[in-house]
């Protein structure tokens, strides 16, 4: 017999070779005859089903099937040695297991035959994709998350844009009718004046609302202390809420200060509130909480549009009736409201989601039907000194009392012409220019400018600040007001204070207009 001959393996041999390897598979294997009864089942499956094989040997696979496989599974296995038709045997599918304390778990199963001293026989391999459902599904609302920040930011920009226009049309009417009221003369005349003066105003209050969600409107900004202001806020909340809806606070000891608009941040703080009481009809309970949270890398499932740092967290959670997914998605959207006619505008929520993420931080929401719902507001931790200091006022330098000049840049037309007759009922010299080029050319020519008084977004490829930027260095004595319907991301708060420039908010009254720029020129100064 050759050396490389070697005898066949021994039956006793081959079996214990077998044995071995189902035993140390990590995937679950079961083998059942063709009425379904267990014959063998692996180690692995005792660890996925939590029974013991002597608990499962003999019995019907499918008490390891919740309903609807359970009831199926007789017919289904009947139907294939009747008719050979397969669903699972060679295909493999995913389907569902059921574990011995009744928890049921998502797997893949497939499926092979074999025969045996003239019987057939199933066998089955059973893998668990819990572990990659939770991926798929992590996924999924990280991609749902991902296209709702996109949506909101679309819809912000437009919003903003509109805003900012219909604040143009505003000034123009609001500064029109300033100068027709001197003209009146009768008391009905003046009545139809002061109508549409205060629709105006509410026009104004409007976009005010649509600039905040917008992320657009100049805001105030100081280092705060939140438990202070729920504090201040607390008493008139419990009016408005009225006597069925109970508030209490739980307010972290040490809260660390944040930077943000206090009268913004009380107003998001009254709107969330509201909200939380017109889900409470029959009444119920509200609780303000506040604490200290560090989200670190860990963080990004739970909290994606935030980086990884130190932030203060404001909760307000209601016993409310809830909310649907599709309602939770949309509540921060403009003019979105379930609400019956006449009972809200829709901005409320909208004002909050601008402000905070203005504000730098993220606002999340957790509802489901019956169980209420909780907002959390995220704000970054600030440096209180660095906030101080950014209050600071810039001391302004008073000019000799003069007949001042005043160029102004603004590319619409009518509000153009509007400031222009404001400028000259107070006696300034006005030049114009309709776009920062002009502008600039006008000053390179040499004429006298005491100040510049120049909207923030025109076209022409130069912004205000870049025309203020740029004045300055033909004319560095030169003072600068800028004016817009937003604050722009062009120049910040510590902008501001930096370069001792002014944003006067569109529309303005001629008092405002008029202070504005004594202000700047120096304080008490007149324009001759």
């Amino acid at each position: 017999m050759s050396q490389f001959d070697k005898s066949a393996p021994s039956p006793a041999a081959q079996a214990a070779k077998l044995r071995g390897i189902l035993e140390s598979a990590v995937t679950a294997i079961i083998t059942i005859d063709e009425r379904g009864l267990i014959e063998h089942v692996n180690p692995a499956t005792e660890r996925l089903f939590a029974y013991a094989a002597a608990e499962l040997v003999g019995q019907n696979v499918k008490m390891l099937m919740p309903e609807p496989y359970r009831a199926e599974h007789d017919g289904y296995i009947s139907n294939y040695v009747g008719t050979g038709t397969r669903k699972i045997i060679g295909i493999g599918r995913e389907v569902s297991g059921r574990r011995k304390d009744g928890t049921t778990f998502p797997l893949h199963l497939s499926v092979s035959e074999f025969e045996a001293d003239g019987k057939r026989y199933f066998t089955g391999m059973i893998h668990d994709i819990s572990d990659r459902q939770h991926v798929e599904e992590a996924l999924r609302e990280s991609e749902r998350r991902l296209a709702q920040s996109q949506k909101m930011e679309a819809v912000g920009q437009l919003t903003g844009g509109i805003a900012h226009d219909f604040n143009n049309l505003l000034l123009v009417i609001t500064g029109n009718l300033e100068l027709l009221e001197p003209l009146l003369q009768t008391d009905d005349q003046r009545t139809l004046l002061k109508e549409a003066q205060d629709a105006a105003t509410l026009g104004s209050k409007l976009t005010d609302q649509l600039l905040t969600f917008g992320r657009r409107r100049h805001m105030d900004t100081q280092v705060i202390q939140l438990n202070e202001l729920v504090v201040n806020i607390a008493d008139m909340l419990r009016r408005t809420l009225g006597e069925h809806v109970t508030l209490s606070t739980s307010l972290a000891r040490d809260v660390w200060p944040t930077q943000a608009d206090p009268s913004q941040f009380q107003s998001a703080i009254v709107n969330m509130a509201v909200n939380s009481r017109d889900a409470m009809p029959q009444g119920g309970k509200l609780v303000i909480e506040t604490r200290n949270i560090t989200l670190d890398t860990d963080h990004s499932d739970y909290q994606s549009e935030l980086q990884p740092g130190e932030y203060v967290q404001l909760s307000i959670s209601d016993t409310g009736c809830g909310m649907e997914a599709a309602v939770r998605d949309r509540v921060f959207e403009p003019f979105f409201t379930t609400k019956e006619m006449g009972r809200g505008t829709g901005l409320g929520l909208a004002m909050v989601y601008g402000f905070v993420k203005q504000s730098g931080g993220n606002v999340t929401i957790y509802s489901e039907p019956g169980h209420g719902t909780t907002m959390n507001l995220y704000l970054p931790r600030a440096d209180a000194l660095a906030g101080d200091l950014a209050r600071q006022e810039t001391a302004e330098a008073v000019i000799t009392p003069i007949r001042k000049t005043i160029l102004v840049v603004e590319d619409d037309p009518r509000v153009r012409s509007l400031t222009i007759k404001r400028l000259k009922l107070v006696g300034y010299n006005v030049l114009e220019a309709s776009d920062g080029p002009t502008a600039l050319d006008i000053l390179k020519r040499g004429e006298k400018v005491d100040l510049v008084f120049t909207d923030l977004i025109m076209p022409g490829g130069l912004s205000g600040h870049d025309v203020a930027t740029r004045a300055r260095e033909i004319n560095p004595a030169i003072h600068v007001l800028l004016t817009s319907g937003y604050a722009e991301e062009l120049v910040r708060g510590d902008d501001l204070q930096r370069e001792n420039l002014r944003v006067l908010r569109k529309p303005y009254q001629q008092t405002d207009l008029v202070t504005a720029l004594r202000e700047v020129l120096g304080n008490g100064t007149q324009p001759c």
